[in-house]
């Protein structure tokens, strides 16, 4: 998609303020720049494979050919452009403040953010209307993170192969098979009055993983006080008895010296999660599970974690080792990952706080969970609906 912003300058397309060509032009060589530090990209023969940052065929679609990568020379249209054009002629620049940190788009129904060191899309009311593979998590996802890809599934058993990341999922058998948000039946951008009698937007959507269990969720944004977190709040009215599992974002689940799984963490190497990955057939081990207060995260490139924030509903926290070839960029991923179970006839309310610190240029490790202990509070109004 960086191409629409070398077809403006090939157009000759007069910028609105305060766009200007050296953040045009800064936009697409960062993004080619970007690209060339995933070397996974290439076939042994040289040429581009069908994937994102490595061969993937789960996130591919019915419609897809070897030929579909090369979509990616539309970038390069840029290059049609004259040499003394402003494209060109100008230095790279950063959007610094002249693009808002919170941006309210009505139309597609999303809430974008420019905090925490990453945009970050939260989204409401997006669907595919045929059956796209994966489509729940190319569509519905609660958050899409510049620095954290999502996530599609290679499997669909346990939670593993599901690979859900920033998705709430539902299990009414055990946890072997798992629904979450597809097509919601409300979808909304609102906004709420905050302490300063300002209004502060949202996103609500109403969904049934299950024809009997009804899920209210509403997304809200990073403040400036907390640029690393956003809340989600669930209000999940069952019908029958279900799991449920609510994940971060995932990230990189690779040690930076060799490669193998994290370990836990470690505050020397700034490193590791907590608490301990377990793998998939010892869920029972007490060390791979911390309370839903304490939360769970994961350190590596960056940090990632999810804590509960509500009273009276005893959540737990754990690792979720995805299946390796889910996440779009990251072979191998983990996620940070709430669970609970609700009882037949219960109405229950879930306050997630998601943390995210993308590792970068100017970002020491020793800064990466910097924010973890200082989540934000649920904010006044919220209490309000969930006292109603």
């Amino acid at each position: 998609m960086v191409s629409f912003w070398g077809a403006l300058a090939y157009a000759g397309v007069e910028l609105p303020k305060p766009l200007t060509w050296g953040m045009v032009k800064g936009v697409v060589l960062r993004h080619l720049r970007w690209w060339q530090t995933q070397p996974d990209i290439w076939s042994p023969s040289g040429t581009l494979t069908i994937g994102y940052s490595y061969p993937n065929m789960y996130m591919a679609e019915n419609y897809n050919s070897p030929g579909s990568p090369y979509w990616a020379c539309l970038a390069f249209i840029c290059l049609a452009v004259p040499a003394d054009h402003p494209f060109w002629t100008s230095e790279e620049e950063l959007p610094g403040d002249a693009i808002p940190k919170i941006k309210e788009l009505p139309h597609p129904g999303h809430i974008a953010s420019y905090l925490g060191n990453h945009c970050m899309l939260l989204s409401s009311g997006q669907a595919c209307s045929y059956p796209m593979k994966g489509t729940h998590a190319k569509y519905g996802c609660f958050a899409y993170s510049s620095a954290y890809a999502y996530s599609v599934p290679p499997g669909l058993f346990t939670l593993e192969q599901y690979a859900l990341a920033s998705q709430l999922g539902f299990s009414d058998d055990g946890g072997e098979y798992w629904k979450t948000r597809r097509k919601s039946e409300y979808a909304a951008l609102e906004h709420r009055s905050s302490g300063d009698n300002s209004k502060s937007p949202v996103l609500v959507s109403i969904w049934k993983p299950f024809p009997d269990v009804t899920v209210r969720t509403t997304l809200i944004p990073s403040d400036p006080e907390t640029p690393n977190w956003h809340l989600r709040a669930h209000q999940i009215a069952a019908g029958r008895e279900v799991m449920t599992a609510d994940g971060s974002f995932a990230i990189c689940n690779q040690r930076a010296g060799d490669g193998r799984y994290l370990d836990p963490y470690d505050a020397n190497k700034h490193e590791g999660t907590h608490p301990k990955i377990i793998g998939n057939y010892d869920l029972n081990t007490p060390d791979g599970w911390s309370t839903g207060k304490a939360g769970a995260f994961a350190v590596s490139k960056g940090a990632v974690g999810i804590k509960a924030l509500e009273d009276g509903v005893e959540r737990a926290a754990n690792l979720v080792n995805a299946d390796p070839n889910s996440n779009l960029v990251e072979s191998r991923t983990v996620i940070p990952t709430l669970q609970h179970t609700i009882k037949p006839g219960e109405t229950v309310w879930y306050v997630s706080a998601i943390y995210a610190k993308p590792s970068g240029e100017g970002v020491p490790k020793e800064t990466y969970l910097d924010g973890w202990e200082k989540p934000p509070q649920i904010p006044g109004w919220l209490k309000a609906e969930m006292d109603a």
